[in-house]
């Protein structure tokens, strides 16, 4: 299921981007169809870890590179696990299938799952976070559920357009406190106040991402030890 930067261009929030990124179901017989076709299309491991079911489970990242003439440059990232985000089989049930030539399809993952999975230490993904909630309150402004709506106050990181939000759906922002106190500030008015929040909304996903990913980086490292010295 394609996720990141790609995934971002679908949902109308642009992105540049020199890789495609995958989430995939994380069993024997998937891995050995992924391997398959990694191997179609002439693609070699350039970091560790290995492509291994293990790593996969605990969360790591692997990372390829094609050399297939038609395609030879192009980069690609597995991934089992998005940190904060449902399971495999829960994403999928809220992927989004496009269709490419009218023939073949790709499976996407659901635009508030993408959105989940941006809430990392890399300032471009809170960027891109904010531009995907704005472009899907631009595309449904006239015609959103409720559900959709409090995803929109969940989830919103502009200032401007909280406000608008709150203002727009006055009764339902409230229902909404509960579960998001800093849309006080926004019902308030109160900009700077509301400004602070959302950083420290932002610097407390930081954190959690910073945690998550300690002990992988650490794993990372060892596997790259031992590699050298396997060479050597």
């Amino acid at each position: 299921m394609l996720i990141g930067g790609q995934a971002c261009i679908i949902y109308g929030a642009a992105e540049f981007s020199r890789d495609s990124d995958f989430v995939i179901l994380n069993s024997t017989k998937n891995l050995k169809c992924l391997l398959s076709a990694l191997k179609d299309l002439e693609a070699e491991l350039i970091y560790v870890p290995p492509l291994e079911l293990k790593y996969l489970e605990k969360g790591h990242a692997c990372h390829f590179r094609c050399n297939r003439k038609d395609i030879k440059g192009l980069r690609i990232d597995i991934i089992s696990k998005l940190r904060g985000c449902d399971t495999f089989d829960k994403l999928w049930e809220r992927r989004k299938t496009i269709l490419l030539n009218g023939k073949n399809s790709i499976d996407v993952i659901g635009i508030k799952d993408l959105v989940q999975s941006k809430k990392t230490q890399r300032d471009k993904d809170w960027f891109m976070l904010k531009r995907l909630v704005n472009n899907d309150i631009i595309l449904h402004k006239y015609k959103a559920a409720k559900e959709r709506i409090l995803w929109w106050l969940g989830e919103c990181r502009d200032v401007g357009v909280l406000i608008e939000l709150v203002k727009r759906y006055p009764k339902i922002a409230k229902e909404y406190v509960l579960h998001r106190p800093l849309l006080k500030s926004a019902i308030a008015f109160q900009v700077e106040r509301l400004n602070e929040e959302l950083r420290k909304e932002e610097e407390c996903e930081r954190q959690k991402d910073k945690t998550y990913w300690a002990p992988l980086r650490q794993e990372l490292e060892e596997l790259r030890h031992r590699r050298l010295r396997f060479v050597r």
